[in-house]
């Protein structure tokens, strides 16, 4: 799924500057324990998190996670979108709930991240 499906379903916006809207993710996480993020993400995953310090992105990076979303009407500080930038990882914004916006991408076809066998 394309990232700018993903904001339409999400009724989100994109918090980066320059954001590929194109750049396709494979799988959606939600998780505020990055140990979570660690432990059952894979490569192409569109990460839904309520937590904003730049600790997600360092860990975003480190699970070659493709995108984040902040969710609950949650946005990033500066630094925070500063890192991201320079990482290359898409910051986006949906007013939902982690749960609602799980739900809106599970039901448009966007299959979950966890423990199983790619």
């Amino acid at each position: 799924m394309k990232l700018r499906q993903v904001l339409s379903i999400i009724e989100g916006e994109a918090l980066s500057g320059d954001v590929d809207l194109d750049r396709e993710v494979a799988m959606g996480c939600g998780a505020d324990l990055m140990s979570d993020v660690l432990a059952f993400t894979h490569a192409g995953t569109l990460l839904l998190t309520g937590l904003t310090n730049p600790q997600v992105v360092r860990t975003a990076e480190m699970s070659e996670i493709s995108a984040i979303v902040f969710v609950r009407g949650k946005r990033p500080p500066p630094e925070t979108v500063e890192l991201a930038e320079e990482k290359g990882i898409p910051l986006l914004y949906s007013p939902y709930t982690m749960f609602e916006v799980c739900g809106r991408l599970y039901q448009a076809g966007m299959p979950s991240c966890g423990l199983f066998n790619l």
